[in-house]
């Protein structure tokens, strides 16, 4: 019969350490977002030097694996003397490497909406704004919800990294409890189980408005 030497407090901890983890995704998903939308307007409709420009400086953020962009945040953050807590040098690495792909993401939905379609708000007399505001973003977001919310996804399971630069989340606990039990494959397993309850209701939910989207 299986028995473990897990007790509650063992799953206390790792429930502790998912708090951690979706703290550092909400405030990372929220900053790269925010950073995303204007980044990307930039790169849909800026000036081509802009566009240049700014392209070639989220490159380098895709390019580079977020393990090493945690401890490059974070030894710049000693060297600097900033003095920045862990947890906000991995929102800051993670919220810069989230806007370098949402960027795209708005990108390519607003260049989505055909141009004709805007061409005729315009002549309706709107100014950008307004054609933006309401033609353009809703249009654009029906697009670039899938792609989002796999982001947000992929966000919550990267921050597994941040284990590297001392921050307790998920994993980190998990690893804890590893050490001290010696019952790997059980205490991952629980991990995997606290991952997907926190998953799942992300992907429910965009599930859920593309449905009702495409009903409309």
């Amino acid at each position: 019969m299986f028995q473990t030497s897990m007790t509650w407090s063992d799953f206390l901890l790792m429930l502790q350490g998912a708090g951690v983890t979706l703290a550092i995704t909400f405030w990372a998903v929220l900053g790269g977002t925010v950073m995303g939308v204007i980044f990307g307007l930039v790169r849909a409709s800026g000036p081509l030097w802009a566009r240049l420009l700014l392209g070639g400086f989220l490159d380098i953020f895709r390019s580079i694996p977020l393990l090493i962009q945690l401890v490059l945040f974070n030894s710049l953050n000693s060297i600097g003397k900033v003095g920045l807590p862990p947890f906000s040098v991995a929102c800051v690495a993670l919220a810069i490497y989230t806007a370098a792909y949402c960027t795209e993401i708005i990108r390519s939905g607003i260049l989505a909406v055909p141009v004709t379609t805007r061409r005729a708000a315009r002549s309706l007399g709107m100014t950008w704004m307004q054609d933006l505001k309401y033609i353009v973003l809703p249009m654009a977001t029906r697009v670039m919800l899938p792609s989002w919310i796999g982001l947000t996804l992929g966000v919550m399971k990267d921050t597994a990294l941040v284990l590297w630069i001392g921050i307790a989340e998920l994993l980190r606990n998990s690893q804890t409890i590893i050490t001290r039990l010696q019952e790997p494959l059980f205490v991952l397993m629980i991990a995997g189980l606290i991952y997907f309850v926190m998953s799942f209701p992300i992907a429910r939910i965009g599930a859920h408005l593309e449905r009702k989207w495409q009903n409309q």
